[in-house]
């Protein structure tokens, strides 16, 4: 059982500290933090101390402030006497203990005292796995304009699969935050579309079969008929509309697009919106997205779109028409939309582009043959089951790894088709995850053959034990600044003013990377260390806090993936 639970230690915390303790002020600044998986700095003058990551680096510090700051912070770059021991002394609700202070060539080297760090993250892991602090009355609508109207999985391309799985992900990323989260738009029970989404492991909210929205969608007619930027089309409008028939025009209403932005003081949209005339989808589309909004349920809301760029253009246009309107949901007035792009995807290794489906058909036959190559003949549902989550695993790590705005290159050959050991994508994160499952049933096996006693309270653990370099640096670089990561997309979209313009970016990627990066350097670890040894009394101590460490490095894992809504496998 875990003890009370307090304060998580920080990152962010520590290095705002020992800023603000290196300059003598009396308070610390709001410091900002890069990746908690990089060399991380406050946001002081010139970035006084940086968090270490390499395992280089690691074995002497953790915190450094550079030999060239000091210089700038005192006349010789000596740090006096008291400032070390202020810097030693800190002592905060989220600050890392400290062991040692001293002066190197480099700069002032902090070091943590790692045995009660240990303690303190291993005896309370949920503080660390945890939802981060709730986003209290905060909601954010996502809109995923690739999904309107109602698609079928054969037209779905690659860079829209990309625009829907960011969605998803986004989705998940903000309810573990805290936000009340929509999705938009709705899918019919039982559509194609929704069968190819539930392959990948995608939940999109569903209605009945010949379900309609068109009591909204009258109402919002209504409401054009009466808004200050909209008339009656002319014939001018209609061809440039390209001749739209009157099943896609409705009833020829032209809003001024231009008058929008700048009455409404609108910032960042396309100099080239003008006026528009209104269609029967681009009504569907709002009707779509007030339910959404009335369904989001906080004080609070963003409204956020997630467009390919060829649609950029047009969903620009959409969100000044829904203006136009005055965001008829309730809490309409005080909502803000952005626009968050994704960039194209293409493939190599093709003579043709790839549709998804094409795509997931493709990596779904790659991955069978991996696991038949490996294991021979895998048949039966539990294979069967085994396959489907590792495609989806390797689509949305493909899809999922670069950052939201760049572009994305798909190697389909059938020789660079990822292993189970040799990639670096999806299936290398849940290969890891598999041993991580092994490495814990042979425990409890041997736990009941009486070889190895049962894993005592954590309080009881000797964390000094814990001494190779490769079990700090999981802690250090994954476990303690995991909810960082988790809480950097709230925090973007909450920073950004009216004036920022529409466009937000946010780091989709960090999941992803944050996974692989984990992966590779547990890998290391596991490979070098020989974690159930004999069974000797006087090892029991080392494999018990050994364990006590993994098992909070696997159930990272199981939250890191469940971020991306991949479930994680007991064996690959």
């Amino acid at each position: 059982m875990e003890g009370a639970e307090g304060s998580p230690l920080r990152i962010s915390c520590t290095v705002r500290a020992l800023s603000s303790a290196l300059r003598g002020d009396l308070e610390a600044d709001a410091g900002s933090q890069r990746s908690p998986l990089g060399r991380s700095s406050s946001a002081g003058p010139g970035g006084l101390w940086f968090k270490e990551s390499s395992a280089k680096n690691l074995r002497s510090r953790d915190f450094l402030a550079p030999a060239a700051v000091l210089k700038k912070l005192y006349p010789d770059g000596q740090v006096p006497g008291p400032v070390v021991q202020r810097l030693l002394s800190l002592q905060a609700p989220g600050l890392l203990p400290l062991g040692a202070c001293e002066a190197s060539a480099a700069g002032l080297r902090v070091r943590a005292d790692r045995p009660a760090v240990f303690r303190d993250v291993l005896e309370h892991p949920s503080l660390y796995l945890g939802p981060p602090p709730g986003q209290l009355g905060r909601g954010v609508v996502l809109n995923c304009p690739v999904l309107h109207p109602r698609p079928s999985s054969s037209s779905l391309s690659l860079g829209q699969l990309r625009a829907v799985l960011v969605t998803d992900h986004l989705a998940a990323l903000f309810r573990k935050q805290g936000f009340s989260v929509s999705l938009c738009p709705v899918l019919e029970e039982g559509s194609d579309i929704i069968s190819f989404l539930r392959l990948l492991g995608v939940d999109w909210p569903t209605v009945s079969t010949g379900w309609t929205n068109r009591e909204t969608e009258q109402a919002l007619w209504e409401a054009l008929l009466k808004s200050p930027y909209a008339e009656e089309a002319g014939a001018g409008d209609l061809e440039a509309a390209g001749g739209a028939s009157s099943e896609k025009v409705g009833r020829r209403i032209r809003v001024d697009i231009r008058r929008v932005i700048q009455e409404q003081r609108l910032q960042g949209y396309d100099p080239s919106l003008t006026t528009c005339l209104v269609l029967k989808d681009s009504v569907a589309h709002l009707a779509q997205l007030e339910g959404a909004l009335s369904r989001c349920q906080a004080a609070a809301c963003t409204v956020l779109h997630i467009a390919g760029s060829p649609g950029e253009f047009r969903q620009q246009q959409v969100a000044v028409l829904w203006q136009a309107v005055g965001l008829r949901a309730p809490g309409g007035p005080g909502v803000r939309q952005r626009l968050l792009l994704c960039g194209p995807v293409q493939t190599s290794g093709s003579d043709s582009e790839l549709s998804a489906c094409q795509y997931l058909q493709l990596r779904r036959a790659q991955m069978r043959e991996a696991s038949e190559m490996k294991y021979g003949e895998v048949q039966g549902q539990a294979w069967d089951d085994i396959i489907r989550v590792m495609t989806s695993a390797t689509v949305k790590f493909d899809l999922l790894s670069s950052a939201h705005h760049s572009p994305v290159t798909l190697d389909v050959r059938r020789e660079a088709c990822v292993s189970t050991k040799g990639g670096r994508g999806g299936v290398f994160v849940l290969y890891n995850c598999a041993r991580l499952a092994t490495l814990f049933a042979n425990y409890q096996q041997a736990v009941q053959q009486g070889l190895y006693p049962q894993m005592p309270e954590a309080s009881q653990l000797d964390f000094t034990c814990l001494k190779e370099e490769g079990e700090w640096l999981l802690l250090f670089n994954y476990i303690i600044p995991f909810l960082e990561l988790l809480e950097q997309s709230g925090q973007a979209l909450g920073e950004l003013g009216r004036e920022a313009g529409p466009r937000i970016s946010l780091g989709t990627e960090a999941v992803c990377k944050f996974l692989v990066s984990l992966s590779m350097d547990f890998s290391s670890y596991y490979n070098r260390v020989h974690i159930l040894g004999e069974p000797r009394p006087h090892l029991f101590a080392q494999m018990l806090s050994r364990l006590r460490l993994l098992g909070a490095v696997q159930r990272l894992f199981h939250c890191a993936l469940e971020m991306l809504h991949v479930p994680p496998l007991r064996q690959l």
